[in-house]
């Protein structure tokens, strides 16, 4: 058609997938805006993503669930806290729980997201059955949240609880136990003591529990025989 740029002669699905190439969720949200083929576009290159990182943006409750609603083919989802500070609450990651991607997530990043709560892990966490990899650490999490992620997680090989105070030995025995394919276990900056370290490895004795300083007063013999 005359006068038609040559952009606008591209076929929806390659349009897609050179949208995918764009990491910037602003020009995502310019290019949607252009017409409405651009944000099918769009639309569809989000359904294509097997990654998506939200670190390092401002990110809401709406903006994420929106974005996640598309992204059908998704195994890695980051959340973590922005150097702007992430709004995201529980009733946002309530949302998230409802996008078709999240059964098939086999990594999850909520590190430092302050806003959110065991309520919200919970509804999150029940429905990543999937899940082998789980950072969320900063958080306020108990053991609420690790009892849920032992039942609903049994295929997590590793999991970052880095400053979270509010989990206790039991919680965490109880992860432990339940997980069988666990590998590897963050619990700096955790209240836990050095007896807990001890009980995880009798179950689990290959664990690796992070950072190794925590296990260095750990001798062998202090290990129960089985």
């Amino acid at each position: 058609m005359e006068g038609e740029a040559e952009i606008d002669r591209l076929p929806l699905d390659l349009l897609a997938n050179i949208f995918v190439l764009i990491t910037s969720f602003t020009d995502l949200a310019q290019a949607s805006g252009v017409c409405r083929k651009w944000k099918q576009g769009v639309k569809q290159s989000l359904g294509r993503r097997d990654s998506l990182s939200f670190a390092g943006w401002k990110m809401d409750d709406d903006s994420t669930a929106r974005l996640l609603r598309y992204a059908y083919s998704l195994r890695d989802l980051d959340i973590s806290r922005s150097r702007w500070g992430c709004q995201i609450t529980d009733t946002g990651l309530y949302r998230i729980s409802l996008a078709k991607c999240i059964s098939n997530l086999t990594s999850i990043s909520l590190w430092g997201v302050t806003g959110i709560t065991d309520k919200g892990v919970v509804h999150l966490i029940s429905r990543a059955n999937s899940l082998q990899h789980l950072n969320i650490g900063g958080t306020f999490i108990t053991d609420e949240s690790l009892y849920v992620i032992a039942n609903s997680c049994p295929h997590l090989k590793t999991i970052v609880l880095w400053s979270c105070r509010h989990v206790t030995e039991n919680g965490l025995l109880f992860l432990v136990n339940s997980c069988r394919k666990l590998e590897s276990i963050n619990l700096w900056g955790t209240r836990v003591p050095v007896e807990c370290f001890i009980a995880l490895l009798t179950i689990s004795p290959a664990l690796q529990i992070k950072p190794k300083g925590l296990t260095y007063n750990v001798d062998a013999s202090m290990l129960p025989v089985i």
